[in-house]
């Protein structure tokens, strides 16, 4: 896959998605938005990649936000940075996804890290919503998800005080899983990436459309349904039975139901 505003490789069971605007804070734009959102399209639609890790590049910035120029003026949707677009993709990937905080990861940048399964941060990783400080905000997914991660209190105390995080106070509070040496981030986010694709693919698709069932309303509870339960329930003797009966245009056999 090429792209403009990113990177991506595979490495093993690994795909490795790049934020690359470092002169720029690895900061979204409506380009990089969308790439994001087709590459993680893409890694869903194959079977080499079992984790997903996302990262920024450089050794200062994990991402600071978003650029808003060269949109649209317009109130309608082409007006407004598309950040949901990746968000979603996110959720809507089987895999797991772990966020490798690199650097700064503000605004935005700590949604994104949120929205992901896992996040490891180098030691001298920062975090902070800056939001009401710069006339921006996000009711959403860097809201609900926080106040899972931290607590109610502790997230609207980042939305409304906007604290500075350091990586072991992030740590301490829930906001991320794993701190190490500023040197080590690539090598300790890798043992990370292998140690979960050795778990069972099946498995984790499972726990993560379970999590994600809980905010994602119909659209959550759909993809439990129709990601994870319909194909084996269409290879069982049931629907077989139904669907043979249907086009011989008998009654089928209630003694092959629930086998």
């Amino acid at each position: 896959m090429s792209f403009e505003t990113i990177l991506y490789e595979e490495d093993g069971p690994i795909g490795w998605l790049t934020l690359n605007r470092p002169d720029d804070g690895n900061m979204f734009t409506p380009q990089m938005c969308h790439e994001i959102r087709d590459c993680i399209n893409e890694v869903r639609r194959e079977t080499r990649t079992r984790v997903l890790v996302i990262t920024g590049a450089g050794e200062k910035f994990f991402c600071i936000g978003g650029r808003k120029e060269g949109m649209e003026d317009t109130l309608l949707y082409a007006g407004v940075l598309p950040t949901l677009e990746m968000y979603e993709s996110i959720d809507k990937l089987q895999k797991p996804v772990i966020a490798s905080v690199n650097g700064y990861a503000v605004g935005g940048g700590n949604v994104l890290q949120v929205v992901c399964d896992l996040t490891i941060a180098k030691e001298s990783a920062v975090f902070r919503q800056v939001g009401p400080m710069m006339g921006s905000f996000d009711a959403g997914y860097g809201t609900w998800y926080l106040e899972d991660l931290v607590g109610k209190k502790k997230a609207k105390e980042m939305w409304m005080l906007n604290p500075r995080l350091s990586a072991r106070e992030a740590l301490a509070i829930g906001l991320i899983n794993r701190v190490v040496p500023d040197a080590s981030l690539r090598e300790e986010t890798r043992k990370m990436a292998l140690e979960v694709g050795e778990r069972g693919a099946f498995a984790l698709a499972s726990i993560k459309g379970a999590f994600n069932a809980r905010h994602g309303g119909v659209s959550g509870l759909a993809r439990v349904a129709h990601d994870l339960l319909l194909r084996p329930y269409l290879e069982s003797e049931e629907s077989h039975e139904l669907g043979e009966a249907f086009r011989a245009k008998r009654k089928p056999d209630p003694g092959k139901f629930g086998r």
